[in-house]
């Protein structure tokens, strides 16, 4: 694992070392340290992309996609779509598994303000090469919606999300256990 989040934080580095905002029409979060960034690249699974364990279709979903840009064969970790709440950009990339596409986002991150020397990716909107349509990055919500129509509800979507209840109630809200769960919130509530 520790060669993975090596070699991670390596390729994510060198992928912010490059301008790339020529072209883009992405829009500004108003993000620490974020930069548009529009580049042609391959899509890929991240885990098969580092240790060669490959399942068809980039693990159907069940993986974390990235993307092999074209201009510097670097590996950027794609790690938001373009909606305001909290989801990632899997559902987006996952159609696009192995083709050649253009992408449109923001890289993140600035390191003097965090002391992580990466950049991420938000992707914004996608196309196939060399001339599909463009599809903007805000598949998630109506994705999440067709899987789970029974957590349909007031409030943000991860707190209605069984997956996510299920693993707080399993493991609590900090991961330790309901026990652990009662004291941190005995001591600081």
């Amino acid at each position: 694992m520790k060669h993975v989040l090596t070699a991670l934080l390596l390729t994510a580095t060198a992928a912010g070392a490059q301008d790339f905002a020529e072209g883009s029409e992405a829009n500004s979060w108003g993000l620490i340290g974020e930069e548009k960034a529009f580049f042609e690249a391959r899509v890929v699974d991240l885990a098969c992309e580092l240790t060669g364990d490959c399942p068809e279709d980039c693990g159907a979903g069940a993986r974390q996609l990235g993307l092999v840009r074209a201009a510097d064969d670097q590996l950027v970790m794609v790690l938001k779509n373009g909606q305001p709440v909290f989801s990632g950009a899997v559902v987006d990339l996952l159609p696009f598994c192995g083709m050649d596409v253009e992408v449109d986002g923001l890289l993140v991150n600035e390191e003097d303000w965090t002391g992580i020397a990466t950049k991420f990716y938000q992707v914004q909107r996608i196309r196939e090469l060399p001339d599909g349509e463009w599809t903007r990055a805000n598949r998630f919500t109506t994705a999440w919606e067709e899987e789970f129509p029974d957590a349909a509800g007031e409030g943000p979507w991860f707190r209605r999300d069984p997956r996510i209840n299920a693993l707080i109630e399993r493991d609590g809200y900090l991961g330790l256990g309901q026990e652990a769960d009662a004291a941190f919130i005995e001591d600081w509530f």
